[in-house]
Parts: C-alpha cells; structure tokens; sequence
C-alpha cells in the first residue's frame, strides 16, 4: 500500500509546518487574505516543470474540474486560516478533523453512485482512525463555540471537495500534469485577494521579508509544498473511497507534533506552556492507540 506510506509521509512534513503557522499568523503574517494570496501564488511556479514535457493539455471537462479544485482548496485554505487567526488551534482543528473524512466519505459515495464501498476491516480502521484524531486534538478546557464550528465546517467542505475533484483529475491526468492545473486554479483565486486593500499594501511593503521573516516563510512553504505534493501523490494512488481513510490519517500529524514538541521542550521547557495533566496524558495515550490501530488494520488487511 504505497499510498499509505506517501500519505503518512506527507503528514510528517505538516507537523512541522502547523508548528510554524501559528507563528507566522500571529506575529509576522497577522492578515489570514495576505497568507493566503503568498500560499496560492507560490503555486504557480509549478509551471516552471511545463517545458520539460509535465503538463498536457486536457480536455475542458477535467481543465474546469481541476482549476475548481485549486479554487476550492484556496478557499479551504483561506477559511482555515480565519479561523486559526480568530480562535485558539484546539478549537478548530477537532472540528474539522472530525467532519473532513466524513464530508470526503460522503460526497465519495455520491459521486460514485455507491459502486465504491469500504471492506468492514477499513472500516474499522477509518472509525479508529476518526477517533484517535479527535482525541489527541480535543483540549476540554477549550471551550468550543458555535462560530468556530461553523468556520470548520466551512473549511472542511471546500478540503473536502478538493479531495474529490483532484481525484477525479488524476484519473485523467498524468499526476505532475494534474497538479499544475490545479494550482493554476489556486492562482486564478489568490489573484482575487489582490482586492483587498491589505494585500496590495503587504505586495508594496511585505512583511515577510523584514528580519528573517522571509526566510522562515519560505523555508516553510518548501515543507509544505512538499507535504501537498505528497498528499496529492497519495490521493492520485489510492483508491477513491480511501479518499475518506487519507483525510483522517490526518491524527498522524498530531502524533508527530506532540512527538516534536516533548523533543523540543527537553531544551526549550518553557515551550510546554500548558500543565499536562493525568487526565490529558491518558487521553493523547488512547488516541495515540487508536491511530496505531487504525494504521495496523490497514496495512494487515
């Protein structure tokens, strides 16, 4: 099952991201359109591949389907970081990390018309696997409110149509040729934010390059450029019904993240900022058991 090696790989390199994003949002990058319109732009040097023979043209139907996808994932992406920028981590990534495979999972039987279903085995891991994300992100001290769900909800839906649409391109597509065109459409979107009045002043005066900003952004968005192409590589190989079961391998990241952060605050022990619990260790312990499962049963079955 090489996609679910490509898969966790990509998550491995998104926990590295996600612990520089907060930062980046918070302190050096404050505006989720500025972050957004770099991500979405940065994209299109993927046409630099095109006159090494990587990009074919492909018929309209699957040109529309594949800029859709980079719309939809830029949307995704903006909406995320809205709420990452309003509200505490632990409020929306619980959320979105519980409705994304299920969203993933649903529109899959749609547009299959249901001639794609899960074995029980992977149905079991995809429940452990949904599980064991939710728990290691859940903090119950947080209190989770009504907007925040909606803004995951919201950002679950336009990922969880990308998935979807990418998919359907690869099918038609080479994988390189796929991807091009998608981020073409995340271009076409990013172009938009250039309406806000906070993008074109960040475009005249960026902020990302004062101090070692820039180097920090871009550093990052190579990790994470990197993780996406191996999410989408991993979509392009697996079957579309583990669509759902790929969406929520996404606990993996949190595994590696808490992996990171108990590393890291072996040096730096003001890094664990928030008191760790009996009652917290025991819930990342079972989430961390369910994961495992989840990942067993896949690969054993």
């Amino acid at each position: 099952m090489t996609w679910l090696l490509v898969a966790v790989s990509s998550y491995f390199l998104f926990a590295i991201v996600n612990l520089v994003d907060k930062n980046l949002l918070g302190r050096r990058i404050p505006n989720p359109q500025v972050y957004t319109f770099y991500i979405g732009s940065l994209g299109i040097l993927l046409l630099g591949l095109a006159p090494f023979g990587f990009l074919t043209i492909p018929k309209v139907s699957i040109l529309i389907l594949a800029l859709a996808a980079g719309i939809f994932h830029t949307l995704g992406v903006f909406v995320y970081l809205v709420g990452l920028k309003k509200f505490e981590v632990s409020r929306i990534i619980p959320a979105m990390g519980a409705f994304l495979p299920i969203f993933i999972l649903g529109l899959t039987l749609i547009f299959s018309k249901k001639n794609e279903v899960l074995a029980f085995p992977d149905i079991i891991a995809f429940i452990s696997l949904l599980l064991g994300s939710f728990l290691i992100t859940l903090e119950k001290k947080k209190n989770i409110t009504l907007t925040s769900i909606k803004i995951a909800i919201l950002a679950a839906f336009f990922f969880a149509l990308y998935f979807i649409t990418a998919k359907f391109v690869y099918l038609e597509q080479p994988f390189i040729s796929g991807l091009i065109w998608t981020r073409v459409g995340a271009f076409l979107l990013a172009l938009c934010f250039l309406f806000s009045k906070a993008v074109r002043e960040d475009i005249k005066k960026p902020r990302i390059i004062q101090g070692k900003t820039w180097a920090i952004f871009l550093s990052n968005e190579i990790t994470s450029s990197s993780g996406f192409i191996l999410q989408n590589w991993a979509i392009a190989l697996a079957p579309i019904i583990y669509l759902g079961i790929i969406s929520a391998l996404e606990g993996i990241q949190y595994v590696f993240i808490l992996i990171f952060v108990i590393l890291l605050s072996l040096k730096f022990p003001q890094i664990l900022k928030e008191e760790i619990s009996k009652e917290i260790i025991f819930q990342k312990f079972i989430a961390i058991l369910l994961i495992g499962g989840g990942l067993m049963i896949l690969y054993l079955f």
